[in-house]
């Protein structure tokens, strides 16, 4: 497989999908056409948003208007294994700061929000449901506990809205239910959290013992997860493959349509895109919209020194 680099510079962001939906038809749209991308579909650069300040780690992103709202994990300290598990733990906790940032459409800093509290600094995956966008941020290491945000994209207020023992790496909004369904430390495990009429988790103290539904696909670990209505997400993500004990690592990225109903993948397709530098677009935030005829896709896989990519597809 060979490596794919774009050859469209561009710091002007490319114009706003003219796909002939409605607001509430776009994830039915995204949903139908994710369905027809095989691993032979072709998927075309058509610019690259070089990002002007420090990323840290990116994790989840959203696109409102012509913002980017991308959460970030700062690691100051990097957790390190123990040589026994202690206390039920694998590594200790590290140290580190969880941001949230606002970024404009030629990759310039316009807000930046710190989210979590102590050890709880690593964000994960984020959804955007027309009003709100939600940002779990975790302990960095698996099996521990999590503080879900909402937070308002216009002022870039955030609000505490639920608490949970496990690492939640990921949510989405499901508006037709009333839940946000969330994923754990390598999405090996989905979570279903109900809301009351007010937005409230009602079912926040119910051990993952009980809560919990194991994760029946292993194509890819999801980094990053968009509601799409109907009860189906989409998530990007990816899986590194070492064909040789002690060798190198090959990483392949994709994406996977999950029905949130049955807690299942139901379509799945690789992302043959990667970096310069070998890195699978896929390997930290992105997001999809639709085109007027396909899929306009935007991925930043890099640490740091980040750019944002923008591929477009016709599917097929």
């Amino acid at each position: 497989m060979r490596t794919v680099v774009p050859l469209v510079l561009s710091t002007v962001l490319i114009a706003t999908s003219a796909a002939a939906a409605e607001p509430g038809d776009i994830g039915a749209v995204v949903s139908e056409r994710v369905k027809t991308l095989t691993r032979s579909s072709p998927w075309k650069p058509v610019a690259q948003i070089p990002i002007s300040f420090t990323t840290h780690h990116p994790q989840g992103m959203v696109k409102v208007g012509e913002h980017f709202y991308v959460s970030s994990v700062e690691i100051r300290t990097a957790t390190k294994r123990f040589d026994q598990p202690q206390d039920g733990y694998d590594r200790d906790t590290g140290d580190g700061t969880g941001h949230l940032f606002k970024i404009d459409a030629k990759g310039n800093l316009v807000a930046d929000i710190t989210l979590g509290e102590g050890s709880i600094y690593h964000p994960g995956g984020i959804d955007y449901d027309g009003q709100s966008i939600f940002v779990p941020v975790a302990e960095y290491r698996p099996n521990s506990r999590s503080i879900v945000y909402r937070v308002d994209p216009e002022t870039m207020k955030a609000a505490e809205v639920f608490r949970y023992t496990d690492h939640l790496g990921g949510i989405v909004h499901n508006t037709d239910e009333k839940t946000l369904n969330a994923v754990s430390w390598g999405s090996r495990r989905f979570y279903r959290f109900t809301l009351d009429d007010r937005g409230r988790v009602t079912n926040a103290r119910t051990p993952r013992e009980t809560l919990a539904e194991a994760n029946r696909s292993h194509y890819v670990d999801y980094q990053d997860c968009k509601y799409l209505g109907r009860q189906e997400m989409l998530c990007g993500g990816l899986t590194a493959y070492q064909p040789v004990k002690d060798g190198p690592k090959f990483s392949l990225g994709g994406f996977e349509i999950v029905d949130l109903a049955a807690n299942q993948a139901i379509y799945q397709v690789p992302v043959q895109l990667w970096t310069s530098a070998g890195l699978p677009m896929t390997q930290n935030p992105f997001w999809v919209e639709p085109t007027a005829s396909g899929l306009r896709a935007y991925f930043m896989p890099e640490d740091d020194k980040s750019t944002i990519y923008v591929y477009e597809t016709e599917g097929k």
